[in-house]
């Protein structure tokens, strides 16, 4: 990080410095958002096997994406925000070392975990016959390369701790640009592409992530960032630099898709034209998942950036005035699709048990979306902060709410609209509680 570009982040307006850093991420978002659905569409071409076999594997691929890039990744761009707020280089330096090392054992346990254990984790969800099949072949080929997933997020999050958040996300951005032509002539079998069916969207999904662990990682050797021969020497306390961080923020990561898994399977017991609903109107919530935490990171560098050079108060003003973008953003969707929630669910399904699930979800859980992006850019700037606890320990609460509320609704025969209402409580508890300890915590004392 230049003197001059240190300088903007300490002292330059907040709002257009946090809505500059922000723009590539919210950009990513919408090819992020292409590989998906065209990887489902593809699939879809397959048959209702293969799809099933897809959805099968999301959570863990949410569980990878969600470790490597918001988890740990956020604590490496926390610590060299730090360090380099506080004009520290070489300490910036040796954390690019200890990030990687981290990285390259993670993907390896990803690896392990998911080859011996993914069939009895697919049962466990239902998964039989062959859409089993299907999400074994997907799988294994996916978190085979989970080693690269994590090195492109390490590398891109080292690049945002620096400050720069254009690079990293251009790299992702052509690796979906790779990624999506790639994964329908590998699934398809077009021109001179073998037929690999699922397994192809998988093979895609490693090589476009390979490419971006490349562009990056030459980016970084041509930077001041680059690790001298002095910096290869590992330390214990540079990795409790990350990982009390990284560690943290992986147990939210791990809490987030418990509770989604929960979910599906309580709303599973009101029929499959309900699931298919909650499906639908659960989907628009996670669409704005990545635009909140494209302001949050931004927000880990800003405000990492400021608490390493001694400026807590103006970290603290960053932080509520990232959270009140992300609130205003999820605010205005969530009230669109209370209001006229067919505008939404209606691109989905013409069945009209489906549309009376998915309108009532968003009726429901809609209006309080603004405590759900608040939430997650507090969550991030509490990463930059190195003060991760409280706003996890918020997590937890939303998953005891939602596994209580649940059975308890389920218990008493409540109908669908009720447990609906425990997922909104949830997620305004999740929210206040993450509001409150960020509010509460002095960011001035030591972490």
């Amino acid at each position: 990080m230049t003197g001059a570009k240190a300088k903007a982040l300490l002292e330059a307006p907040i709002l257009p410095t946090l809505l500059r850093l922000a723009a590539p991420g919210l950009l990513l978002v919408v090819f992020q958002s292409a590989i998906s659905i065209s990887d489902t569409h593809f699939v879809g071409r397959l048959g209702t096997e293969p799809l099933a076999g897809l959805a099968l594997v999301f959570p863990l691929v949410m569980l990878l994406q969600m470790t490597s890039a918001g988890a740990m990744g956020g604590g490496i761009s926390s610590a060299i925000a730090r360090a380099l707020g506080a004009g520290d280089t070489a300490r910036a330096r040796a954390l690019v070392v200890h990030g990687v090392v981290i990285a390259v054992v993670a993907g390896l346990v990803f690896t392990v975990f998911v080859v011996v254990l993914g069939r009895g984790i697919y049962r466990l969800l239902g998964g039989e016959g062959a859409a089993l099949a299907a999400a074994l072949a997907y799988s294994n080929v996916l978190f085979g390369g989970a080693v690269l997933v994590w090195i492109a997020n390490t590398f891109a999050s080292v690049l945002r701790g620096s400050g720069n958040t254009l690079v990293p996300a251009l790299a992702l951005v052509a690796a979906s640009l790779v990624h999506i032509p790639l994964s329908a002539a590998l699934i398809l079998g077009w021109g001179p592409f073998p037929q690999m069916g699922i397994a192809g969207a998988g093979l895609a999904y490693i090589v476009g992530f390979g490419l971006a662990s490349v562009g990056t990682g030459l980016y970084i050797w041509r930077s001041p960032l680059w690790p001298l021969r002095e910096d290869w020497k590992l330390v214990g306390r540079q990795f409790r630099e990350i990982l009390r961080v990284g560690l943290i923020s992986s147990v939210s990561a791990l809490q987030t898709v418990v509770t989604a898994v929960v979910l599906t399977g309580l709303v599973g017991r009101f029929g499959t034209a309900a699931l298919a609903g909650y499906g639908v109107g659960v989907r628009l919530e996670l669409l704005q998942v990545p635009l909140a935490f494209a302001i949050g990171q931004a927000l880990v560098i800003l405000v990492g950036t400021n608490i390493g050079a001694g400026r807590p108060e103006r970290a603290k003003r960053i932080a509520f005035t990232g959270a009140a973008i992300a609130a205003g953003i999820c605010l205005a969707i969530g009230a669109t699709v209370a209001l006229f929630p067919r505008l939404w669910v209606g691109l989905f399904s013409a069945d009209p048990a489906v549309l009376e699930s998915g309108a009532a979800y968003l009726r429901i859980v809609g209006p309080f979306y603004p405590f759900m992006g608040a939430g997650i850019a507090l969550y991030f700037a509490s990463q930059g902060a190195a003060r991760v606890a409280w706003p996890v320990l918020a997590g937890t609460a939303r998953l005891v709410i939602v596994i209580g509320g649940g059975l308890i609704a389920l218990a008493l025969a409540a109908p669908l609209a009720a447990l609906y209402g425990v997922i909104a409580l949830g997620i305004v508890v999740w929210g206040s509680s993450t509001i409150w300890a960020v509010r509460a915590t002095d960011w001035a004392r030591p972490s």
